[in-house]
């Protein structure tokens, strides 16, 4: 990275400092609401857009050039490493990921080995031409948490109850840990492809965690979720760890080795600087529906947002959750200048 790179506001933040404004993106930022995005995808499948370097590229890119966030994030899913070492699944749209053999024993877990290079190559080649567009922005690269890849794989698909996930948790304990092994590892070869590719951060998602009890999590997760998150710490770029309903876990997401901790809506932000604790920045936690509020609304939530996030190491403004799809893109445009241009006015 270049020292104009380094010296970004996004990433100043994430290691605790004290950038010139308040660095702001948004999850999902990167297709759903915009209209470019939906043209561009029309006709082509998600997995098959995830796959293709230009298309990629471009959906990338879209927010950026639209919105002017502090950092881009890469456009893909997190069944994707999953899809490309040949694992038999498919996104459904209007569902979401379906997985066409659930796994019920040992003997299923040969299938997924290791992530080579020509795996992702057009993911790779995507990451390094972003870099060379994206200039001083950063661009974050992402992988699905171990528990919220394992819960897809156990449940078939989407679970509102997680019921057999946590069955097989419970019941075979052994199996549990041998499957989130694997997907620990798989996630983590895929984040260090990404980063050797040039992206300057990294986020790990882990949709599913606030079904867990702190207990549950501690136990049959994080070991987990600590070992992607270390097996990149060598890289020396920013790592964040995001959950949904995690309010119960932050501080024990940020003891599993993230830099960042992401909040989502549900835990006011100064609270969630006292879960986290000391020593790691804190992203987020705007209520992505409140986009949908008059405009005035909207900016004073930021401007309390910001406020409770003073007393943080450093503070990433972002939603608490992922860009919902009928939002209108001039709410987050009018949202980003907002945050750029507010002084907090907290001590």
């Amino acid at each position: 990275m270049t020292s104009t790179m380094t010296d970004s506001a996004f990433l100043q933040a994430c290691r605790g400092e004290r950038p010139d404004h308040t660095p702001v993106w948004f999850m999902r930022q990167a297709g759903r609401s915009l209209p470019e995005y939906l043209a561009l995808r029309e006709g082509t499948a998600m997995l098959e857009s995830c796959f293709r370097t230009d298309m990629v590229v471009e959906i990338t890119m879209q927010p950026v050039r639209r919105y002017g966030v502090d950092a881009a994030i890469f456009f893909s899913d997190i069944v994707v490493p999953l899809k490309a070492i040949g694992v038999d699944l498919d996104i459904v749209p209007g569902v979401g990921p379906v997985v066409a053999d659930p796994i019920r024993s040992a003997a299923q877990l040969t299938q997924f080995r290791d992530i080579e290079p020509d795996d992702v190559s057009p993911i790779t080649d995507a990451v390094t031409a972003l870099v060379g567009e994206l200039g001083t922005t950063p661009l974050i690269g992402f992988a699905g948490a171990p528990f919220t890849l394992a819960s897809y794989l156990v449940e078939g698909g989407p679970s509102r109850d997680h019921r057999l996930t946590k069955q097989l948790m419970y019941s075979e304990p052994d199996l549990w840990h041998a499957l989130l092994g694997r997907m620990a590892a798989i996630a983590g070869q895929f984040l260090r492809l990404q980063v050797e590719a040039g992206a300057s951060a990294v986020q790990l998602f882990d949709s599913w965690a606030g079904t867990l009890s702190l207990a549950d999590y501690e136990t049959y997760v994080k070991p987990h979720s600590a070992a992607v998150l270390d097996s990149v710490a060598d890289l020396g770029v920013p790592r964040i760890h995001f959950g949904v309903g995690t309010g119960e876990l932050l501080h024990s997401m940020g003891d599993a080795g993230a830099d960042v901790v992401g909040v989502d809506w549900r835990v006011p932000m100064d609270e969630a600087v006292r879960r986290v604790g000391p020593g790691r920045a804190v992203q987020g936690n705007l209520d992505p529906t409140t986009l949908f509020a008059p405009t005035e609304f909207v900016h004073s939530r930021a401007a309390q947002i910001i406020d409770a996030a003073s007393a943080a190491e450093g503070h990433v403004f972002n939603l608490g959750h992922g860009v919902l799809p009928a939002t209108d893109p001039d709410s987050l445009a009018r949202l980003v200048d907002f945050v750029h241009g507010y002084e907090s006015t907290a001590s």
